[in-house]
């Protein structure tokens, strides 16, 4: 129903007061709710500063003032830290809503601490100067990794606290809605708990109400507002009724206040996508395009340095893997089968060989935890995901990246792309050697229509969602993931 005397043909505006909610007398925070991510996020960096603080000095009063530098450990702390708060934040685990699941965040935390510490003390031992590789490595990751857990127990329980107890600063607001007050039952003790308290709840009349109506309901507004203490307007309405809100909003603008728009309904669905500009058009972005020259470039870069490296280093173990294969069954060390790449592009993808057939053509049938065509060596293999490495090669070619959706057999992109829609929509980037789908477990074979769904929603995610940031944290999390061995085959 709307708040509308239906029975005179004038059509009243009607404004009411929205339930007074409790408020507590306990004393308010100088800190508003949206704040929250900001100040735990600058928590973490101080935490691990202070854990890499604390450890160099018991390392120094254990073994001496020359066996580790305090500056160099800072050093290595602040990168620690932001590849720690890049996975974090990348996953929207820094969001009030999320720091108040504990247990999601214990895992999330510890996961990306042990991604984050591996790769710095793998890259700090394989760069750093001999006479200066000393340094606390394992202290500092337990010391930090025991003060961030200490730290969420403390944040989760702060929080809660001040939710129910409304500590946050409180936040005036008027809210002007065209949704009936039945349909917001509760919104004024829920905004109350975030720091928002709703002063007065003013209800607009039906679509398509005329010039008196909104003066009227215009000067009520203003009037109110003007005898009161207020931080901003909102206004509840779906935007198919912009044009006649459009002229009640600009009234409104003598009021020295921020006024906020809350679209409702179907049509608001639309405002959730990214905003571009066409010329002087203002547009809605429904789908992401390809990426833009410079991004690519600085893809390509990072896929060139990283899969160089990754090769230079993994080398001897490359060529024992190699040895071993060819000892364990008769028959090539690599594998080469056609997948479908960049934009519906055919390449030969590169792996160990973990099966005693080479199979490569319209009818492929998928590997299983039992199949006898998987040889000794290539069932350690398969577990570990190590037969993907040999596609670096793919990486340093162009054929394939670090980091997209994973690249399936032509045979099997032929099947999917009939069980799941927007399927192809996958080969708008280059294929990667990890994704975003793996990351999440969704790796191995894939026997049901639902996890194809699931993998290809992963994939859409990414690409939709791409960015540097994104990929790191997908490099990072991958070493963990391959570890935890879920769905690997």
């Amino acid at each position: 129903m709307n708040f509308v005397n239906r029975h005179f043909p004038n059509r009243e505006v009607t404004d009411r007061l929205s339930p007074e909610p409790t408020v507590s007398r306990e004393p308010k925070w100088p800190l508003r709710y949206d704040a929250v991510e900001h100040v735990v996020l600058g928590a973490d960096v101080a935490t691990i500063l202070f854990a890499s603080l604390v450890s160099t000095l018991l390392y120094q009063a254990q073994y001496g003032q020359a066996a580790a530098n305090l500056a160099n450990a800072l050093g290595l702390a602040l990168v620690s830290a932001a590849c720690l708060v890049c996975l974090l934040k990348t996953y929207g685990l820094y969001q009030p809503v999320e720091l108040l699941v504990l247990r999601n965040q214990m895992r999330a935390v510890c996961l990306a601490w042990m991604s984050s510490v591996l790769f710095i003390l793998a890259v700090y031992g394989f760069a750093i100067r001999p006479e200066t590789s000393q340094h606390p490595g394992l202290l500092f990751a337990v010391l930090g990794l025991s003060l961030l857990l200490g730290e969420r127990w403390g944040v989760k329980a702060l929080l809660g606290r001040a939710l129910s107890g409304r500590r946050f600063a409180t936040t005036n607001i008027v809210l002007i809605s065209d949704q009936p007050l039945a349909k917001n039952v509760g919104l004024s003790e829920t905004l109350s708990m975030h720091g928002y308290l709703v002063k007065k709840r003013f209800s607009l009349p039906p679509l398509g109400f005329g010039p008196a109506c909104r003066r009227r309901l215009t000067t009520r507004v203003i009037d109110y507002i003007r005898t009161c203490h207020l931080d901003q307007v909102v206004v509840e309405a779906e935007p198919e009724r912009w044009p006649e809100l459009r002229a009640f909003v600009a009234d409104l603008r003598v009021l020295p206040f921020p006024i906020i728009f809350v679209p409702v309904g179907t049509t608001s669905e639309l405002l959730r996508h990214p905003k571009r500009s066409l010329g002087s058009a203002v547009c809605v972005e429904l789908q992401r395009g390809p990426l833009t020259p410079l991004e690519c470039a600085i893809k390509r870069t990072i896929d060139v340095i990283g899969a160089g490296l990754a090769l230079v280093m993994l080398a001897p173990l490359l060529a024992l893997t190699a040895l071993a294969i060819k000892l364990d069954s008769p028959g090539p060390v690599f594998f080469r089968q056609q997948r479908c790449g960049f934009n519906g592009r055919i390449f030969l993808i590169r792996k160990f060989r973990t099966m005693r057939v080479l199979e490569d053509g319209p009818v492929i049938l998928q590997a299983n935890r039992a199949d006898r065509r998987v040889t000794r060596v290539g069932k350690w293999l398969r577990r570990m995901s190590f037969d993907e490495l040999p596609q670096l090669l793919n990486v340093l070619d162009g054929s394939m990246s670090l980091v997209g959706p994973r690249p399936h057999a032509v045979a099997h992109d032929s099947e999917f792309d009939k069980l799941v829609r927007n399927y192809a929509l996958r080969h708008r980037v280059r294929p990667g050697l990890t994704g975003w789908a793996q990351v999440h477990g969704c790796r191995g074979a894939t026997p049901t229509a639902l996890m194809v769904e699931t993998r290809v929603q992963y994939d859409l995610w990414y690409i939709d969602n791409w960015s540097l940031g994104l990929d790191l944290a997908i490099l990072l999390r991958t070493p963990v993931e391959v570890l935890r061995g879920r769905n690997a085959y």
